[in-house]
């Protein structure tokens, strides 16, 4: 088996992102602890999100939009003056977060680049965001490609990996989400390694592909150099 393209998310496989998120949800709950219990403003963030994915996609606005719907649904339409700017400063924050690789991803990555795979970033989130990050990481000069998508799906994997690889058949997709690096690159024809992050957004959750012959479970993505190569 030849296998020519990598293809690799980014938040949480290459750099930290849901521990941000989840740090802000605590924020809010904080916030909103003189109106709703934290378990309430937990499952009502997360209605909330789960409700406007299709209209704001992914990523830190969209998060901070759903943080102050969040907000006004729970204050009954009628924040405090300062909740609305608490939020925002919040959304601020979590924008202008440093960026540094996760432990291993530098060198994994140079390794793969240097044995002639072409790598290729595959991600999801806003734009500019996605880009800065990138930038901040150090690792853009290892990608033959970047892709910031609204959406991970079998058609999206098919369509990057033919535009930068070979196809999908050899191709694999590396990152921390089952639901969206995962699953959908499999049905696309390509092989998956999955690289589990500590935290996983509920939306991400999916059951594993045990026995699928073209998915391995990584403990970390210093391995990921070795299992490609096993590939062949």
């Amino acid at each position: 088996m030849r296998i020519t393209t990598i293809g690799l998310d980014a938040d949480d496989t290459l750099w930290h992102n849901e521990t941000i998120f989840r740090l802000s949800q605590d924020r809010l709950r904080e916030m909103l602890s003189g109106f709703a219990s934290h378990e309430v403003t937990t499952a009502k963030l997360a209605e909330v999100e789960k409700r406007n994915l299709r209209l704001y996609g992914y990523g830190v606005k969209g998060f901070t939009l759903s943080m102050i719907e969040t907000a006004m649904e729970l204050t009954g339409g009628d924040p405090p003056g300062r909740l609305i700017a608490d939020i925002l400063a919040a959304g601020r924050e979590m924008l202008s977060e440093p960026v540094e690789p996760l432990p291993g991803v530098d060198h994994a990555l140079a390794e793969l680049s240097e044995a002639g795979y072409r790598l290729i970033l595959i991600t999801k989130g806003d734009l500019l965001h996605q880009e800065q990050k990138l930038a901040a990481s150090g690792l853009g000069d290892l990608f033959a490609a970047v892709e910031i998508v609204s959406e991970k799906d079998a058609q999206t994997y098919a369509r990057v990996f033919d535009r930068y690889g070979t196809g999908a058949a050899e191709a694999v997709m590396a990152g921390n989400s089952l639901r969206s690096d995962i699953l959908p690159a499999l049905e696309a024809g390509g092989w998956g390694a999955y690289i589990p992050y500590p935290i996983t957004w509920a939306h991400e959750v999916a059951d594993a592909p045990e026995g699928h012959p073209r998915f391995t479970e990584l403990a970390a993505i210093s391995e990921l150099p070795g299992w490609v190569r096993s590939l062949a």
